[in-house]
């Protein structure tokens, strides 16, 4: 069972975005001698405290500073951008680094819909995300189904596709694609039980896989004390009432007294949010890690921590490296 890192580049308050970027590949480096198998960044926008805006060229940043873990996006958000767009991106990565470079697609704007507007020429009504899919598969596949129109590169590359999603929408197209579906459960996990359900229940072989393949996220705050673990995880606690209350900022230093700070009702859907987290020592997270596997029986694990100091963040990767080589 594979695990990995999903990182977004965090801004730290106190810190620039150019020490996030710093920040993001001094990790990627660690995460590749500690036996990471795959490091995605993800696209957001209009984010103070978020560096991976855009994605392509911080996977590009990173896959250069790196020599085996794969780098991909986890994910893009397809309905801000043309196929082609991103065909040629990830077609030019992959020609740059070949068999090491993932794309996962979601369907959410990944950002306010005001920012969505100006990221977009136009606002379509309806919903072309897997009309969008399916093109996008063809600008990566061999050259005799290649029409009129191709990326330059991009032909021939077979960039691996993931679906991402939160809901039953995303499990729904993954199977019925016959693509390897992410779910992004470190923020969203109401319906994580039912999404892997019906993923792997309507999964129909494809030339891209010829069985499901399904990956959930944990959020990982590991230290040397349950204490610790529980302050280092209070900065995204707080990062996410934030957001929740409409007012994102740069990722907050960590505070003892978080669930004194933060209104009840924002608390419990902030805990709620955050439901597959585990946060403490060595043991508390790896009992956490095996319930939630054993619930899930995923075929991998994304690990994701925003974490504000960048030596607290290495070692909590670090320890979560060695809890998931046990747990395999």
């Amino acid at each position: 069972m594979h695990h990995s890192i999903l990182d977004l580049s965090p801004i730290p308050d106190g810190f620039t975005a150019a020490e996030a970027l710093a920040n993001t590949l001094d990790l990627a480096r660690h995460a590749e001698g500690w036996g990471y198998h795959r490091f995605w960044l993800a696209e957001h926008h209009n984010m103070p405290g978020i560096a991976s805006a855009a994605t392509a060229v911080v996977i590009g940043h990173v896959a250069a500073g790196t020599t085996r873990i794969r780098v991909g996006a986890g994910g893009i958000m397809l309905p801000n951008h043309a196929p082609l767009v991103i065909a040629e991106q990830f077609g030019t990565l992959a020609t740059l680094f070949p068999g090491r470079i993932d794309l996962g697609l979601g369907r959410a704007p990944g950002t306010d819909m005001g920012t969505a507007r100006a990221l977009r020429r136009h606002m379509a009504a309806e919903d072309t995300f897997p009309q969008d899919v399916l093109e996008l598969l063809t600008y990566f596949g061999p050259e005799e189904v290649q029409g009129q129109i191709r990326a330059v590169p991009g032909t021939g590359t077979q960039v691996p596709v993931w679906i991402l999603g939160s809901s039953l929408y995303g499990a729904q197209l993954a199977a019925w694609a016959g693509l390897p579906y992410a779910f992004a459960s470190h923020f969203a996990p109401q319906m994580l039980d039912e999404a892997a359900e019906v993923y792997r229940h309507q999964f129909r072989p494809s030339v891209y896989l010829d069985r499901p393949h399904f990956m959930m996220a944990i959020g990982v705050y590991a230290a040397d004390t349950d204490a610790e673990g529980e302050y280092l995880k209070s900065s995204m606690m707080q990062q996410f009432a934030a957001l929740r209350m409409g007012t994102p900022g740069k990722l907050p230093r960590p505070v003892h007294d978080v669930e004194q700070r933060l209104p009840r009702a924002v608390l419990a859907g902030v805990n709620q949010a955050l439901a597959c987290s585990v946060a403490g020592s060595r043991d508390t997270v790896r009992a956490g890690i095996a319930r939630l596997v054993e619930r899930l029986k995923p075929d991998e694990v994304m690990l994701a921590g925003q974490i504000h100091d960048h030596a607290a963040r290495l070692r909590s990767f670090e320890i979560a490296a060695g809890v998931m080589e046990d747990l395999a």
